[in-house]
């Protein structure tokens, strides 16, 4: 009898490997039928990873899309299944204990059947307590293993890794190749050695197709004891997301496996309502180029996963890029030549890193500080001179032991910054802090949930969910959207727009200098509308500068969305405030992660231009101080 392979349909995953967003909830219950009535899936994606926040940036409730998303599947018996980062649970930084536990208790209650966990550096301590909180709520515990191509990154450390985190209690293993790079015969010996020491355990496999592996890979794997496949369909298969179902189906079928049959009807409605979708707002952040190919990935061996955002990021950074290059009389450079000089950075950072696997959050880990080596450079300026506060974490050892060496001048470079290595379990740093957000909560008389669902996104999410509760988040996206649309169907230009063009060509700011100290001065012209930061706040006009009472500006490093705090409970800086020079005055969400924003002088904070968070752009004025 020939072996049966069942499939998952990656409904999340496909989009965000696409693009920077997925469907609304409306959207999304209006496809599940369609997808249950294909009849050739076993489990369905339905959330987790950047999903809750997606939702929390469209001004959605994420525990509300998640209930109506899974209950068809729930009803049916399709099981539904989320991805979750271990240590960082569902967002982008470690997560104390208690509010993981919580997580699995509030996605166990909202219809979620499967968790796949993973940790960016298959530190098995970090897995171990999602495998135990997956196992006590009554969720089916998948411990993936991140996989990549490296010297230490071997066919045996993976076979290993899957025996110890069987031990631990995991109920199946997922290869989880989520760059595509792992070699097809490789990944053939690891999962025959996996089944070889545990023949009853479920193995279910993961691939990004980008590089071109991934379809010779499912091949090998279905062979070695695979059995379930994680697959895309048209239109978001390929490219840096998944292998087509109708390929791999029919491939496996021809190669004697036993496979279901597919409702092609039903298909056909899928795949129409998904390119409405695309149609409707989501493919204004889908970059044409991820729905390609592209064996350059080979190298540097980014994921796909991270790919959708990524091309969507590089758009925004080589504008701050070309914009800071005009200014000088520097020549610009195209978006191909940044994503190859990136590309080559991470190839040459990622061994001085210690081979972090390269998958979310340490991809973009890798990513951003290569981009901002790359940026930096190109602004004559050195290498490592930005590395955020989560970066640090990794390379010190607070996020888990990396698979590899660090580099002696990263090492250099943290001693003098003081900062300590740890070597203990990184869950020991962050302690139990569910109460105190619970109390935070209920000061603000936000209603915990039900299953305490709103506690939890809180808790996880702090900053969105203060932005979706105020409607800022749904504002922001609106005007985001807006603006894509009007950059694809720009409208003529009027004659008020010609007369801010030509007001745009006089000088705007200019450096000044009072008994040896440089200020950065505002010039206001007569009859000139005071603007807004970015459309958000209006910033009240400069008051007028005398030699004793110089007002002095803290400027945004670089673009992104600025966030007064970074975790539930955290005290912003208030007008009156007294800042220090290094003084932390907030922080700036950019590319996944959140750039520390520290005061370069020191003063009196008079005025907070930049709205919680609200989109700014390098070279913006984010505080002023006298």
């Amino acid at each position: 009898m020939s072996k049966a392979i069942k499939f998952c349909l990656l409904y999340r995953d496909m989009w965000q490997s696409s693009g920077k967003y997925v469907p609304r909830v409306d959207q999304l219950s209006k496809v599940a039928q369609p997808i249950i009535d294909m009849g050739c899936f076993a489990r369905v994606e339905t959330n987790g990873g950047g999903f809750e926040q997606i939702n929390l940036l469209f001004g959605e409730n994420p525990n509300k899309a998640v209930r109506e998303w899974t209950q068809p599947f729930n009803d049916v018996g399709i099981q539904t299944q989320m991805l979750e980062r271990a240590l960082n649970g569902i967002r982008m930084n470690p997560v104390p204990a208690d509010i993981r536990q919580l997580m699995f208790r509030v996605k166990k209650a909202q219809g979620t059947d499967i968790s796949r966990s993973f940790d960016g550096l298959n530190d098995v301590r970090n897995l171990e307590n999602s495998i135990t909180f997956a196992n006590e709520e009554g969720m089916v515990s998948q411990a993936a293993l991140s996989v990549t191509d490296s010297e230490v990154h071997t066919v045996d450390y993976y076979i290993d890794l899957a025996d110890q985190l069987i031990n631990l209690g995991a109920q199946e293993i997922c290869i989880k190749d989520m760059a595509g790079i792992g070699r097809p015969v490789s990944l053939g010996k690891i999962v025959k050695g996996i089944k070889e020491a545990h023949p009853d355990t479920l193995i279910q496999y993961h691939g990004h197709s980008g590089p071109g592996f991934s379809v010779a890979s499912i091949l090998e794997v279905a062979r070695a004891g695979a059995g379930i496949i994680d697959v895309a369909m048209e239109p978001l298969s390929w490219g840096t997301g998944h292998a087509d179902l109708l390929t791999v189906h029919a491939m496996l079928k021809d190669a004697g496996f036993e496979v279901p049959d597919i409702n092609m009807k039903a298909y056909m409605e899928v795949r129409s309502l998904t390119q409405s979708f695309v149609d409707d707002f989501l493919g204004y952040y889908i970059n044409p180029k991820n729905r390609h190919m592209n064996s350059l990935l080979i190298g540097p061996g980014l994921p796909g996963g991270m790919m959708g955002s990524l091309m969507a990021d590089l758009e925004n950074n080589l504008k701050s890029l070309n914009k800071w290059m005009t200014k000088r009389d520097k020549p610009t450079i195209s978006q191909d030549e940044l994503l190859i000089k990136l590309f080559e950075e991470v190839e040459f950072i990622w061994p001085k890193m210690g081979y972090p696997p390269l998958v979310t959050p340490y991809s973009q880990y890798v990513k951003n500080v290569a981009l901002m080596n790359v940026m930096q450079v190109f602004k004559g300026k050195e290498r490592w001179s930005m590395i955020d506060d989560n970066t640090w974490d990794l390379l010190i050892g607070r996020s888990g032991k990396l698979p590899g060496t660090l580099a002696d001048e990263l090492i250099e470079m943290a001693n003098k910054l003081g900062k300590e290595f740890y070597t203990g379990v990184p869950q020991d740093l962050y302690p139990d802090a569910l109460d105190e957000v619970r109390k935070d909560m209920q000061s603000l008389g936000w209603d915990l949930g039900e299953d305490e669902e709103e506690l939890m996104e809180y808790a996880m999410h702090p900053e969105q969910y203060r932005a979706y509760k105020s409607g800022q988040a749904k504002e922001n996206f609106e005007k985001d959207l807006a603006l894509k649309k009007q950059e694809t169907f720009p409208a003529p230009a009027s004659k008020q727009s010609q007369a801010q063009s030509q007001v745009a060509t006089q000088p705007s700011k200019m450096n000044i200098e009072v008994n040896g100290e440089k200020f950065l001065v505002h010039i206001s012209y007569d009859n000139e509308v005071t603007p807004s930061v970015n459309g958000t706040t209006p910033v009240s006009k400069p008051q007028e500068i005398s030699s004793n009472s110089l007002v002095k500006e803290i400027i945004a490093p670089l673009e992104g969305n600025f966030m007064l705090t970074k975790n539930a409970g955290d005290k912003a800086i208030q007008v009156g405030d007294e800042v220090n020079e290094g003084d932390i005055i907030g922080y700036i969400e950019a590319m996944k992660v959140y750039n520390a924003i520290a005061a370069d002088k020191a003063g009196k904070v008079v005025e907070i231009c930049a709205t919680n968070g609200s989109a700014i752009e390098e070279d913006d004025v984010i505080i002023k101080l006298q």
